[in-house]
């Protein structure tokens, strides 16, 4: 169901902003295309391919540096975050900015996101009176560190990862500082777009401070001030009212990290969630997570806080997003050194892979049960593939970047599957970036990009299909690979009776007799001209019992090339039959069906307490495949060796328990509609 504006008017019963009602929403809109005015502009000006593929944000925030207003194309990570770059610079600098200044960081111990983010704060002042600040976050491509791409999963320090940037001033009074610049972008692997980028950034902050400007003359500073604070004031009285109807109580849900390789020993690592409504209050408490991990993907605090921000605005997608929405929650991180509060020098780069996305994810599953009627399932997991070498096509033999993210599934919906290859949570906004000029770019041709059948999570609602991307070295020298993943072993999991989806990976020479797979955890990897690589992004988890997917559907999935006739069987207990191919003609055996139904139902309990080592065996003989393993037995294995997982295997058939199992024998309390 979705929210109607009468939600909203029952929401803000008895609130009234200070201007009239006219002049607040002329106001509000304005603020929000000023917004989207500095995402147009850094589009169109922007010089590396990443920024361009909309890995960027903006944000205008008032004099304290309270968020006023997102725009619509920002990436999902860093809402959360960009009204601490903006205090950041306030504490840092105070009265000593100046109208013309304009200020960069990228530090994540001061509530950025990761080194690559790098932010451009400009403070806007009427009568030499500062007003707001209006803030440009891009992606660089590489701000040094130990490996390509900056992405070093196996650091343990951020010393390794990048260039830290903490607040400086890089535009003095409007005096360019370029010798400040130039030791910024010397320290990247591609100064020439990490400049670009810089200035492209820069111009969209002069826009938007033009437009506040504007503003100003036409209704004046006070009225522009006083605008600033309604509007917060606004979303936080609508979503006080939305808590208001929504009943008292607490909640938990975890997710997991894959492991740590710190450790010693195999394991997966929580993630803990804790959600509490009291009347209009909100409150998130993360203790218990796990202590910070032996690589990068942990999160410092305004990663976990953006984490939240994400999670539940995603269940109110009809409410503007600024400080007003932050005012609703209280969120309490735990003791900072965990995985979701890592202090400095933690490495923290990969974090959007690791532990950000659990706690995105385990706030869905919270409020699924909450709100049924909007229920998600898990989607699948940020990655990021990074090829960096000298570029033999150049005579110069510079360094090139490909810097690459895959699209994937969502979970499966209460009424609806998942949607299929499209952006992570992380950034809902991302965009796959464009072969052709990746290819023009870089040594490094794609020789396949589709989607992959069986990869949604089986429910009553599939998750959406993920996707296949696979490449070949071409004239490329000195050439390392590094991947910033997870889920290979947490792998994407369903709720109310659904099943996982499949797990992350990659694998070298996927066609050939070395086929060698890497899984989703490396760093600094040599690789040579003609190199071939692959790996799949998974889909998303299932929504309710697959056994209750009405079989037609299950027949059009096949049409569609989604769902394979062994998997129909397996999965959906649904056996199909081929009419035509070439037409992609299937029709449903409405006999067999029935008996293989009641056959899986009498026997999947059994199935998935069979012996781990038992299930490993069969999977190295060939007798299982990946899927086999995850959803009928619960089991985890190296994919590459077929070695048993011991303790991952136990809790992740713990999660199962909780999540699939305890809903098939009992279908009217999943809450499928």
């Amino acid at each position: 169901m979705e929210p109607t504006q009468t939600d909203v008017s029952n929401a803000l019963e008895g609130w009234q902003p200070t201007l009239d009602p006219v002049t607040f929403e002329v106001l509000k809109n304005s603020f929000s295309t000023i917004v989207d005015q500095m995402a147009e502009q850094i589009l169109r000006t922007c010089y590396s391919f990443v920024i361009y593929a909309k890995d960027f944000s903006s944000a205008l925030t008032d004099h304290e540096g309270n968020t006023v207003m997102q725009g619509s194309h920002d990436v999902a990570v860093h809402v959360g975050t960009l009204h601490f770059s903006a205090k950041a610079v306030l504490e840092i600098f105070g009265d000593e900015m100046a109208p013309g200044d304009v200020y960069a960081m990228n530090d994540p111990y001061l509530g950025g996101t990761h080194f690559n983010d790098v932010r451009l704060i400009r403070p806007v002042f009427v009568d030499d009176e500062l007003i707001a600040m209006v803030q440009c976050n891009g992606h660089w491509s590489d701000v040094g560190g130990s490996v390509p791409g900056s992405h070093d999963i196996t650091a343990r320090e951020h010393f390794q990862e990048g260039l830290r940037i903490t607040p400086m001033k890089i535009w003095d009074k409007g005096a360019f500082r370029d010798d400040v610049v130039r030791m910024i972008v010397s320290n990247t692997r591609t100064p020439v777009d990490c400049e670009g980028d810089l200035h492209a950034q820069a111009e969209a902050t002069r826009v938007a401070e033009g437009e506040i400007l504007r503003l100003v003359e036409k209704y004046g500073k006070d009225t522009v001030k006083t605008a600033f604070a309604d509007v917060q004031n606004y979303v936080e009285t609508i979503m006080r009212g939305r808590l208001a109807g929504l009943p008292d109580g607490s909640w938990e849900a975890e997710d997991f990290i894959d492991f740590d390789p710190a450790a010693g020993e195999e394991g997966l690592i929580p993630v803990k969630v804790k959600m509490t409504i009291e009347g209009d209050d909100l409150r998130y408490d993360l203790t218990g997570s796990h202590p910070v991990i032996g690589s990068a993907l942990n999160c410092a605090f305004g990663m976990g806080f953006s984490g939240v921000v994400v999670g539940t605005k995603t269940f109110f997608p009809d409410i503007p997003l600024n400080s007003g929405f932050y005012r609703a929650m209280d969120v309490d991180l735990g003791p900072v050194g965990s995985v979701v509060n890592a202090p400095h020098p933690v490495a923290v780069t990969g974090f959007n892979a690791g532990a950000y996305e659990k706690i995105v994810n385990a706030i869905f599953e919270l409020w699924s049960g909450l709100m049924p009627e909007r229920a998600l399932a898990c989607s699948y997991n940020l990655e990021y593939l990074l090829v960096g070498g000298r570029d033999g096509r150049d005579p110069e033999r510079n360094i090139f970047m490909w810097y690459d993210w895959m699209a994937g599934g969502w979970g499966g919906r209460n009424g609806k599957d998942g949607l299929n290859g499209t952006s992570p949570i992380f950034g809902a906004g991302l965009e796959v970036q464009p072969l052709e000029g990746q290819e023009r770019l870089s040594p490094v041709l794609t020789t396949r990009h589709e989607f992959i059948p069986d990869s949604g999570g089986p429910g009553r609602f599939r998750g959406g299909v993920g996707v296949e991307k696979g490449a070949i070295l071409q004239q490329a020298e000195s050439t390392v690979m590094s991947y910033s993943c997870d889920r290979a072993r947490s792998i994407t999991w369903g709720i109310g009776g659904g099943l996982p989806s499949n797990p992350h990976g990659v694998w070298l020479d996927p066609d050939g007799p070395d086929r060698r797979y890497l899984g989703a955890w490396f760093a600094s990897m040599p690789a040579a001209k003609g190199t071939t690589f692959t790996r799949p992004s998974a889909g998303g988890g299932g929504y309710g019992d697959p056994l209750e997917r009405d079989p037609d559907a299950v027949r059009e999935d096949v049409a569609d090339g989604y769902v394979t006739i062994e998997r129909a069987a397996k999965d959906y207990g649904v056996a199909i039959r081929v009419v035509d191919e070439d037409l992609a003609a299937y029709e449903v055996d409405r006999a067999a069906t029935a008996a293989e139904r009641e056959r899986i139902r009498a026997n999947r309990h059994d199935w998935i307490a069979e012996d781990p080592e038992r299930v490993a065996e069969r999977y190295r003989s060939g007798e299982l495949d990946v899927f086999d393993c995850v959803r009928q037995h619960g089991v985890v294995l190296d994919w590459g060796t077929g070695e048993l997982l011991r303790n991952t295997t136990e809790q992740f058939r713990a999660m199962l328990a909780r999540r699939t199992t305890a809903f098939w024998d009992a279908p009217a309390a999943a809450g499928v509609a």
